[in-house]
């Protein structure tokens, strides 16, 4: 496990360590002075959450960027150098491009790709993405599943250290112009060694309605990448309620658990091999498998959840061949607003 502790006097140092590290492919230092004149002195914000504010920029080649300004109470610089250093390596058309930070004291910033179609839950909750007034179809909230599952199998394997997430929500999923997604804050990842199955943490850490029951409560089991799969499995149900018109159903009653109000129209018509009797929930046979995938990735025992590349070959695979699964037993847990 490699692990940041949280010693403020130590940040500069290991700044300075990741540099040296990743050499030419290390993110670029800048002065706070220099984040100012990026910004035209943080002029136009595009973005604000309990990190922080993103600014949009220009880097002095044209390039647009976002510009990640965060708190100086968000605690001692632990989420920062950990954003840093988990994202410094990776490489992946999925994974956001961090281009930048600055460090200086108190003044911390990260400075990335900017992604001019905003966040998913712009699409999720607003319906469409109020930058562009850009709006998707079911056919491209598969593909944008599709992509999320490939950047997470990028964390999970494709990197000489395994990261592990623990955010995933659809204001950590970015679309670019061509509305391919890309994960971005990392500033709750783990980094661990790609053949470590459980990694030991202390408190909990995500975002409500989220978090994978063993992350808050170890008797359901360890926390591994697993987690990630559970969180990735309520992302794509939440993309899948937006996309779908269920608001009339689910409306008599406020502690209607979306995972178990699908799954029992979905029983429905499990014995349907072609799956005609659950028309009314799903418009289309992406967004069935959608639906079916993320019941599968929502498990409450982490060992009956796919890994991440087995959810990849489900989506893409026939839905007849899929197996149907078991009913998650908790009950409905707090949800984010």
């Amino acid at each position: 496990m490699v692990c940041w502790k949280r010693d403020a006097k130590n940040d500069r140092f290991k700044t300075e360590e990741i540099i040296k590290k990743y050499g030419s492919m290390a993110p670029k230092r800048y002065t706070y002075s220099d984040v100012k004149k990026l910004t035209n002195s943080l002029k136009e914000k595009v973005g604000q959450g309990g990190y922080g504010v993103v600014y949009k920029g220009k880097l002095p080649d044209g390039r647009m960027v976002a510009v990640k300004i965060l708190s100086a109470s968000k605690g001692n610089g632990e989420e920062f150098i950990n954003e840093v250093a988990s994202i410094s390596g990776t490489s992946h058309v999925n994974i956001v491009t961090l281009l930048g930070f600055c460090y200086e004291r108190t003044k911390r910033a990260l400075i990335y790709e900017f992604m001019p179609n905003g966040s998913l839950d712009k699409f999720i909750y607003d319906k469409g993405s109020p930058i562009t007034n850009c709006y998707l179809d079911s056919k491209t909230m598969f593909q944008i599943a599709v992509g999320i599952a490939r950047g997470l199998e990028y964390l999970h394997r494709g990197c000489n250290t395994r990261i592990l997430h623990f955010d995933i929500k659809p204001h950590n999923i970015l679309l670019d112009e061509d509305l391919c997604p890309k994960i971005s804050d990392f500033g709750l990842a783990k980094l661990c060694k790609t053949k470590e199955s459980i990694v030991s943490m202390t408190g909990m850490r995500g975002t409500a309605g989220f978090i994978a029951p063993e992350v808050f409560s170890r008797s359901f089991g360890g926390v591994s990448h697993k987690s990630d799969v559970y969180s990735y499995g309520m992302l794509v149900l939440e993309m899948v309620k937006g996309r779908e018109n269920f608001d009339g159903e689910l409306s008599h009653t406020r502690e209607t658990y979306f995972p178990h109000w699908i799954y029992t129209k979905l029983e429905q018509g499990k014995n349907s091999n072609t799956f005609e009797n659950i028309i009314e929930v799903a418009e289309d046979e992406t967004t069935k498998k959608m639906i079916i995938v993320s019941l599968w990735c929502i498990q409450t025992n982490p060992s009956n959840r796919p890994s991440i590349g087995k959810a990849i070959e489900m989506l893409e695979g026939s839905l007849q061949a899929l197996p149907f699964p078991p009913k998650p037993f908790l009950d409905s847990p707090t949800r984010s607003p």
